[in-house]
């Protein structure tokens, strides 16, 4: 029987049974947490369109609060459901997994777009333009950068409020990024989270031409990722004959009921199954940032408004580890032997590469934007444990190192000089004597990043390491303890720097922050001391929600 043939008679089956089309069976309390950010991303689009323009800031800023805390109330109300342990399953057809995972990570990104929504909002810290308060983003975004348009949006006081419904689709994918139980949804996901982050990063205010570059180069690598991880999707189709992924485990296990010839002759190809594999796991760790994926991040993070690098970075690494985790556990945990060695070497080079490249930084972001480098190689030694009490650890260490992260970026915020922020090194010379208060909040950010004990990052890297070294990945421990060392030198020195080197007379000053960045970094600073003074309950938590749904 020719293919037309087959073709043919499956389109006559289908004609000839209308009614046979099954209706989707979607269960809309268990997705509640996207559909309200996405709902609200709507909104915002709306009000972008309806509302007279000095109305908007205000109107977004309401939505974008009051939905992301009624989605976190959502996931709170589905884990108090037992959602996320025995009644956990597998939603939409098929497409979504509400499990224990899901929704801790979901937990976690919302309540990290909340307190990212804050620093967007920031308002007080540039000088007041023509009578206006001005926030990180450009006037104008379409106005070319120095031009006569963009000085006429500055003078009239226009702001870009388009970054709230932009910031709430971004967190839309990520909620279903790591919730996805199909490849095309993960796929989807990546997408509509991964387009208004492009958009954000061409937004700032100062250094216009620098952002642009910076959206420019994530957008092409961003590109070249995404059309990785589909070619992966679609080899993986071609291995399995579904894009599910208990479907594709069941055919990797060999445990299929029904095998069609079809089937049969590619099941055995285990060409498609490893090069797919690997395709996907290259577009994952592109978002994660492990070496040798990285080159976007240390120009991103420089390049963007600093408030949404901290966003960036903060959510889209819990997004992506998820979504790594549960593609290693769920889909290819019958690859074990074969994935196990390449992620050993990409968490070494991960870890030394950039702890020992951020020794070299003299720009504050690009430091961390290697210090979150090296801390993806951190992580993913939980990942590597391959035992339940790694996908703990990594959940908690996602956890306790996305607030450190978010406070950090926060604080980079405040210290301007006429330029705006003023990002070198250098200019952070004696700032503790200047303004203790802030260089001291800095300190204990640096501090958890080190992994020094009472913080969050002590916390999260014991459970990560000892997570590993129960799994068997000793050595790697070893590397990553020796790769914390490397990485605690440059914490220090800046940590030196602000308290004991004379302050510049050009120096730059700190701005004082409205309620909203002052909270932001005041939430960053509890959540890193609470984890790490009295880190059981979450790490009870985490261990709760560590189960995946199959």
């Amino acid at each position: 029987m020719t293919h037309a043939a087959t073709v043919h008679s499956l389109w006559t089956t289908a004609a000839a049974a209308p009614d046979k089309i099954p209706s989707p069976d979607i269960e809309y309390g268990q997705l509640s947490p996207t559909l309200i950010v996405l709902g609200a991303a709507i909104v915002g689009v709306l009000i972008e369109a309806f509302l007279p323009r000095r109305q908007r800031y205000v109107a977004q800023l309401f939505v974008s609060v009051v939905a992301l805390a009624a989605a976190f109330a959502a996931v709170i109300g589905l884990a108090a459901g037992d959602y996320g342990t025995s009644k956990s399953r597998v939603a939409a057809m098929g497409a979504i997994a509400v499990d224990g995972p899901a929704l801790f990570l979901q937990g976690t990104i919302l309540l990290v777009a909340l307190v990212a929504v804050f620093t967007f909002a920031e308002r007080r810290l540039d000088p007041v333009a023509h009578g206006n308060r001005v926030d990180s983003f450009a006037a104008q975004a379409a106005a070319v950068p120095g031009g006569d348009a963009e000085k006429a949006a500055v003078k009239a006081g226009f702001t870009t409020t388009e970054v709230f419904p932009l910031v709430l689709f971004a967190v839309g994918g990520m909620l279903v990024f790591p919730s996805a139980n199909d490849l095309l949804t993960l796929f989807v996901a990546l997408e509509v989270f991964s387009l208004p982050l492009y958009v954000l990063c061409a937004l700032a205010r100062r250094q216009r031409i620098l952002s642009q570059e910076a959206a420019v180069k994530y957008f092409l690598l961003g590109a070249f990722s995404s059309a990785f991880l589909l070619f992966g999707i679609a080899l993986l189709y071609g291995y399995a004959g579904t894009v599910t992924y208990s479907g594709i485990a069941d055919v990797v296990d060999g445990q299929v009921r029904n095998v069609t010839p079809a089937l049969a002759g590619t099941m055995g190809n285990d060409a498609l199954l490893l090069i797919g594999g690997a395709m996907l796991l290259m577009g994952l760790l592109f978002k994660i940032g492990a070496v040798p994926f990285h080159m976007w991040t240390p120009d991103v993070y420089q390049g963007a408004p600093t408030p949404v690098t901290g966003f960036m970075a903060a959510a889209t690494k819990v997004a992506a580890f998820g979504a790594l985790l549960r593609l290693l556990y769920v889909v290819l945990p019958g690859l074990r032997w074969d994935w196990r060695p390449v992620m050993w070497g990409v968490a070494i080079v991960t870890m030394l590469g950039g702890a020992i490249v951020a020794v070299t930084q003299t720009d504050v972001k690009r430091l961390l934007a290697y210090s979150s480098i090296a801390h993806a190689g951190f992580i993913l030694a939980g990942v590597i444990a391959t035992t339940p009490e790694g996908i703990s650890s990594v959940l908690f260490y996602l956890a306790a190192y996305s607030f450190v992260t978010l406070g950090a970026f926060s604080v980079v915020t405040l210290v301007r000089d006429a330029g705006g922020e003023a990002t070198h090194l250098s200019k952070w010379a004696g700032l503790g004597r200047r303004s203790p208060l802030v260089a001291a909040v800095f300190a204990v950010f640096l501090l958890a990043f080190a992994g020094i004990p009472l913080t969050s990052g002590f916390a999260g890297k014991f459970a990560v390491f000892k997570a590993a070294a129960d799994g068997g990945a000793g050595a790697l421990v070893v590397i990553g303890v020796i790769s914390s060392a490397i990485a605690a030198f440059f914490y220090i020195r800046v940590i030196v720097l602000m308290f004991f080197s004379e302050p510049r007379t050009d120096g730059p000053s700190v701005a004082v922050p409205s309620p909203l960045t002052s909270s932001a970094i005041a939430i960053g600073v509890a959540v890193t001391v609470v984890l790490g003074v009295a880190p059981q309950y979450f790490l009870d938590l985490a261990s709760q929600a560590g189960v995946f749904v199959r």
